[in-house]
């Protein structure tokens, strides 16, 4: 099998000039450069399957060249090269996705072997992406308001028209814009979406629009923004009914001009990209008490797309169990069931999370179940899982415990994996180990 091109990124000439040599000896191919700039127009152009990058590279650092990286390519496994810094830096790069780090000076068969496992963990990764991405262009479901969706977003999805797409969470917002980009003639550019609850709304400048050094306190390089980030593509705006008012008239400029203005920079940059956005807020309310403006939402709300949530088109939950069932027997080499009373059961649920609550109730399911049926009771405890407040607290811990040590067994050991299927964030699923003594 033809082995892959690389990556290498380190200001260091001799230890370029090393890896290069030692890489093309194991029969690699490899492109070295030695600042953040040059590295950021290779991956421009480049989609690396493996990234090896020092930690600290003139004014930027490989903090960068990951983000940019995943941006390009979410499979993208970056090693972090790093010979001075705190544990904080490492951990900052690994919360941010860096496959491995490697700590200066180092072994060159710890090298080789770093790359190895990750063109294996690249390999799970990217199977499971190409299963995310089918999704990008189906949504499972036949239920008149889906059919709606559908008719709405072929309409849509072939102009520059802004899109507003309306749900509760879980319902698919982020996977309906995703099949607006899909559809569209910017399909060949990035996706980005942002999530704007998430962001402090000091910082959300920053993030969509950039900053160059000095800006601000910590701003020790200059960073894109998502919409230089997503240029010839399309960004989302998740959650726009979060941003802050104060914020909201530089958000209508740039919708209006198209240019972004770094934070710190008086030079104005000309960005192409399609801006969607995506709330769980009922917007008029917020225009009507001032909270969100109504030329921002005029401008947004060209197209509105509102997605029901899964309990108003129960219709679509057993095409639905299939689909996720089939998926993930196949993931986990499993032949589950699900009996008609389990299915029963679970068309009955009032499914607050959605669609999204449904997807991890199947893989939980899939994974845990002990036979190879699902029967009605088994699904109604599996539904009861899910509400915590309704079980004793040590039978939880108990429970949770077994839980994640199966989900983990799963995965692999693949922890972002796992706290994904458990419905938690990473670092919640840290605590939780270190609690376990796992």
């Amino acid at each position: 099998m033809e082995k892959p091109r690389l990556l290498v990124v380190d200001d260091d000439d001799s230890i370029l000039t090393t890896c290069v040599t030692f890489l093309e000896q194991e029969g690699y191919g490899v492109d070295a450069v030695s600042t953040t700039a040059q590295a950021l127009e290779k991956l421009d152009g480049n989609a690396y399957p493996i990234i090896i990058s020092d930690i600290y590279i003139d004014k930027h650092t490989g903090l960068d060249i990951l983000r940019a990286a995943r941006r390009r390519d979410p499979a993208c496994a970056v090693i972090i090269m790093t010979g001075r810094g705190t544990m904080e830096t490492v951990m900052e790069a690994t919360r941010g996705g860096a496959f491995d780090y490697i700590a200066k000076p180092f072994d060159l068969d710890r090298l080789l072997d770093a790359i190895q496992r990750a063109e294996v963990a690249r390999a799970s990764e990217q199977e499971e992406l190409e299963e995310e991405k089918a999704l990008e262009t189906e949504m499972i479901g036949s239920s008149p308001g889906m059919v709606e969706i559908y008719k709405l977003i072929s309409r849509v999805a072939p102009t520059e028209a802004s899109v507003l797409i309306e749900g509760e969470t879980g319902t698919g917002k982020e996977l309906v814009a995703r099949m607006i980009h899909s559809n569209s003639p910017r399909s060949e550019g990035p996706f980005v979406p942002v999530d704007c609850a998430s962001i402090a709304p000091t910082l959300l400048e920053s993030e969509l629009f950039g900053s160059v050094r000095g800006a601000f306190t910590g701003a020790d390089r200059d960073r894109i923004g998502v919409f230089e980030a997503a240029n010839h593509g399309t960004a989302l705006l998740d959650e726009i009914g979060e941003v802050d008012p104060a914020f909201q008239p530089k958000l209508l400029r740039f919708l209006q001009e198209h240019e972004v203005r770094p934070v710190g920079s008086s030079k104005s940059r000309e960005v192409d990209v399609r801006v969607l956005a995506a709330t769980n807020r009922e917007l008029p309310k917020l225009v009507e008490s001032g909270k969100f403006r109504e030329d921002l939402w005029f401008r947004l709300n060209v197209v509105r797309i509102r997605i029901p949530p899964l309990r108003e088109r129960r219709a679509d939950i057993s095409p639905l169990v299939r689909h996720y069932l089939a998926r993930y027997n196949e993931r986990y080499e499993r032949s589950l069931r699900i009996s008609e009373a389990a299915l029963k059961a679970i068309q009955e649920y009032t499914w607050p999370g959605n669609v999204r609550q449904l997807k991890h109730l199947i893989e939980k399911v899939v994974i845990l179940a002990p036979g190879h049926s699902l029967d009605a009771e088994e699904a109604r405890q599996a539904l009861e899982d899910m509400d915590p407040h309704e079980r004793p607290v040590e039978s939880l811990a108990d429970a949770e415990a077994e839980q994640i040590r199966k989900v983990l067994a799963a995965t692999g050991g693949n922890k972002s994996r796992a706290a994904q299927i458990l419905g938690i964030e990473r670092k919640t699923l840290y605590r939780k180990l270190e609690r376990i003594n796992l």
